[in-house]
């Protein structure tokens, strides 16, 4: 191998190694090759370096004494240092030991006697896949930058439409009433709706309808006087009263009991509430944003809703498609959940193996985003290397049950939901089939050509 150019920035490396005149070498040699190396005898020495000043390449033999080994300084190394690149040497190198070095997060392996050119050859591998995947890293965040909106992330057509209505609306103190089912991000929404808005600078607010017990529920939105009832040893301000100029977000909006709906109704049609046990009017200077998973004009129908309040949330509605129905915006949400969890875990995830991305974008998510995100979260924490594969997901997500029976599962018996599903397997398995080709997919599936097209639209195949 040739010399490196001296117009090159120098790298600093650190070598670690208890053969004197193996670390004289190879320190010699990489020296000529542009490399800043700083050789130690020892995991302590290593460590001490480290601390000092870190290294951006670390490269250590396997047994040293001292009673710590190369893979106790490989461990620290990824726990400490995560962007680290450490290469391991051994003269007692196995199949079995490569393997467990590059389990636990080396980015190659060498079996002592070498020559330091192999050496050299090694770091410039890894020097070329660490260029690869910081572009890869660049070119995934500036993807991501061109599909963010506030703290959301998508490329589907749906949500970008959905961005598009909440930029309009949000200047508005028009209600607003989303429709989604539970994990796509509802309050995610109303914060972007508020986060827009004239009122970004005064308080945002939420509260989940159906989480709080009926009996506390009126004085946690409208506040209560002191002595109302047999709890209230003081005055306490409402959440109306909190999100005063703001924003409040009304979750789970079907879940508010009948009698509390008539005083919201009274709210939102003319700004002004009473605290329980109080005589006299507050205003109410808040816009509220409600959202809900079930079919509220299904709950009208019932009579378990208020076709009043439904008329005055309703005024402005707009509906989270479910992830199943956007699934080219799940890469898009793996990496940003990686990105968070790598900051907030201490981990060092740098990518997702094509397998593992399948399986992913794939699934069905019942539980929308929100199960997405716990299932990251999870395979991260389980992952052992800085690729997450296949085996790191849940056997549940990588061996998913049957759709069709999962929906009979959670109680839903509509043919209609059903034989969507169906159609939906059936079309996805038809283009795999045929390598993405539409026409031959139309005849395998015995619809038209343009029944496909449109078929493909409605349930958002890429």
């Amino acid at each position: 191998m040739t010399p490196a150019s001296h117009d090159e920035p120098t790298i600093r490396l650190l070598l670690v190694d208890d053969e004197e005149n193996l670390r004289l070498a190879l320190k010699t040699y990489l020296r000529k090759q542009n490399w800043d190396v700083v050789a130690v005898s020892s995991v302590d020495e290593a460590l001490a370096s480290m601390e000092r000043d870190p290294a951006p390449y670390v490269v250590t033999d396997v047994r040293m004494p001292g009673g710590r080994s190369g893979m106790d300084l490989l461990a620290e190394v990824r726990k400490r240092w995560p962007a680290t690149v450490v290469l391991v040497m051994s003269a007692y190198g196995s199949h079995d030991d490569a393997l467990a070095a590059i389990k636990a997060g080396a980015q190659d392996y060498l079996t002592k006697p070498f020559a330091p050119v192999d050496l050299a050859f090694t770091l410039r591998k890894a020097q070329e896949r660490g260029a690869l995947r910081r572009e890869n890293r660049e070119l995934r965040a500036a993807l991501a930058r061109e599909n963010r909106f506030d703290s959301l992330v998508a490329r589907s057509e749906s949500m970008k439409g959905l961005f598009n209505t909440i930029a309009r609306v949000a200047g508005f103190k028009t209600t607003v009433l989303i429709n989604g089912e539970t994990g796509v991000g509802k309050e995610l929404i109303a914060r972007s709706i508020h986060t827009r808005s004239p009122r970004a600078h005064r308080p945002f607010v939420a509260i989940n309808c159906g989480a709080i017990p009926e009996n506390l529920i009126e004085s946690e939105l409208f506040g209560h006087k002191k002595g109302a009832f047999t709890d209230a040893s003081s005055d306490k301000r409402g959440l109306f009263e909190e999100a005063e100029g703001g924003t409040l977000f009304l979750d789970e909006i079907a879940d508010l009991p009948l009698p509390l709906q008539v005083k919201l109704l009274r709210v939102l049609q003319e700004g002004t509430f009473r605290r329980l046990g109080e005589t006299h009017d507050r205003k109410a200077d808040v816009r509220v944003v409600a959202a809900s998973a079930k079919d509220i004009s299904k709950e009208v129908k019932s009579s378990r809703f208020r076709e009043d309040l439904f008329f005055r949330l309703n005024v402005l509605a707009v509906t989270i498609p479910p992830l199943r129905q956007r699934r080219e915006d799940t890469p898009l949400l793996v990496d940003h959940f990686i990105v968070r969890f790598n900051d907030r875990l201490g981990t060092s995830i740098q990518a997702v193996e094509p397998k593992a991305m399948q399986i992913l974008a794939e699934y069905s998510w019942p539980g929308n985003v929100r199960e997405l995100e716990h299932a990251i979260e999870r395979s991260m924490v389980l992952c052992e290397n800085t690729v997450l594969t296949a085996n790191d997901l849940d056997p549940r997500i990588r061996e998913p049950s049957d759709p069709v029976a999962a929906e009979l599962e959670k109680g839903n018996y509509s043919i209609k939901k059903t034989t969507r599903i169906i159609e939906e397997i059936l079309i996805r398995r038809a283009l795999d089939k045929t390598k993405g080709n539409r026409t031959r997919a139309s005849e395998l599936l015995e619809i038209s050509h343009r029944a496909l097209l449109y078929k493909i639209k409605e349930f958002g195949i890429g």
